[in-house]
Formats: C-alpha cells, sequence, structure tokens
C-alpha cells in the first residue's frame, strides 16, 4: 500500500511539474517569440539512494547533463505554439532550452560566484539588465542579439577574456526556468517584468567589462570553465 500510494504522490507530482513547464515553454514562444525546445533529460532515478542525475544522452561524461538538446536537435527550436503542445504533452518534465541568436536572446554566462559579484557591480553603476538566469553553478545575463563578428570585435581590445565566460549567441542554446537539470533546479535570479509583450535586453557591450572583470577577479582568475 505504501508504495502505491507513494507512485501516486510522484504521478501527482509530475503532472503537476508538466503543467508548470508547458505553461512556461509557451511563454517564451507563443508571447515572447522566443524559439525553444525540450532539452535531453535525466535519467530515470534507479536503486534507492541514486538520485538518478545523470544525463540521459549517450555520453556517460557529459558535463552539462539533461540540459542541451538532443532529439530533436537545436535547428528544430520553434515557436510554433502547438509544436511545443506537442513536445511537452509527451515530456512534461524536459528541461526548456533557448535557442539563442539570430532574432531570440543571446546570453553571456559565468560562475555562480562571479556573477554575483557580476550583478552587484552593474546595480551600483544603475546599469538596466535584463533577465538573469541562475542555476547552482552558473548565472547567465539575457543580452539583445548580436553576430559573432560584433562579439569578436568586442573581445578583441580586451587584455584577458576569461575562460570561464561563456557567450551563447547564434547556433548555441540556454536552458531557462523553471527547468531542473543534473546540477539543479534553474531558476530567474532576476526574472521578467509580467505582463511585457517581450523581455526588455540590453546590448552586450553595457555588460560584458562588469562579467569580464568579476570573472578575472574570481578566486580562481576565471580560468575554471565549470558548468
Amino acid at each position: 500500500m505504501r508504495e502505491i500510494l507513494g507512485r501516486r504522490r510522484r504521478l501527482r507530482f509530475r503532472r503537476k511539474r508538466g503543467a508548470v513547464q508547458l505553461e512556461a515553454a509557451l511563454t517564451c514562444a507563443a508571447e515572447w517569440k522566443w524559439p525553444v525546445l525540450p532539452g535531453v533529460g535525466l535519467k530515470a532515478a534507479g536503486s534507492r539512494g541514486d538520485r538518478g542525475r545523470g544525463c540521459a544522452c549517450p555520453d556517460p561524461e557529459c558535463v552539462v547533463p539533461g540540459a542541451h538538446p538532443f532529439d530533436p536537435g537545436i535547428l528544430a527550436a520553434t515557436t510554433d505554439e502547438r509544436m511545443v503542445r506537442w513536445w511537452w504533452t509527451n515530456r512534461p518534465t524536459a528541461a526548456i532550452m533557448l535557442a539563442t541568436g539570430g532574432r531570440a536572446p543571446c546570453a553571456v554566462s559565468l560562475p555562480a560566484v562571479a556573477g554575483a559579484r557580476a550583478l552587484s557591480a552593474l546595480d551600483r553603476m544603475g546599469m538596466r539588465l535584463g533577465p538573469v538566469v541562475a542555476t547552482p553553478t552558473r548565472w547567465s545575463l539575457l543580452v539583445a542579439p548580436y553576430t559573432l563578428e560584433q562579439l569578436g570585435e568586442l573581445l578583441f581590445v580586451k587584455d584577458c577574456v576569461p575562460s570561464s565566460l561563456r557567450f551563447h549567441g547564434e547556433g548555441g542554446y540556454l536552458v531557462l526556468p523553471p527547468s531542473e537539470t543534473g546540477t539543479g533546479q534553474v531558476r530567474w535570479e532576476r526574472a521578467p517584468l509580467p505582463g511585457s509583450a517581450a523581455p526588455w535586453l540590453p546590448d552586450v557591450e553595457a555588460v560584458v567589462d562588469a562579467l569580464v572583470e568579476a570573472s578575472t577577479s574570481a578566486p580562481d582568475g576565471g580560468s575554471r570553465l565549470a558548468y
């Protein structure tokens, strides 16, 4: 009986979480016109004590478990409401993956400690920020779309660009809240303002100096690429 009740509770939780995931995916795709697709997901929990945090992809050494596209691939990302409903109806707990670049937002991510330091510095400067995505290990600042050429020119003049910084531009992706990945829960550190047609985004030029400085002054000098 206890096992049956446990299964029922897990099923109710799964349905509730699936409804939340679908609503969030539809907001991104249908309201904000951000192209999304489901992430690969996590392996099912095994024996007691096995938290099942491994990635469901074939790579046993995957460094971003559950937080990347697999099937379908990144090119399948869409803003079509019917497709989004079909995906998350069939995979209700799948992570929400944003296909960055083009007309969609881009992002710059850095380790969580450096990210908190960077946000404090930008707040002191009075900088207007857009949404900020946080995982237990990394924070990502969403920025207006940029091209590889623009990014290259911007970084070329820097004395040093820490390897812990990651740039999510054309052809890239970013996991969005309220997804769950192998590193834990994904949340909004700075949530989009409710009721807006689409979240406002700063230009990458406005924030990159603070992100480089925060990463460089991190305990490891910004040399560690933590996922």
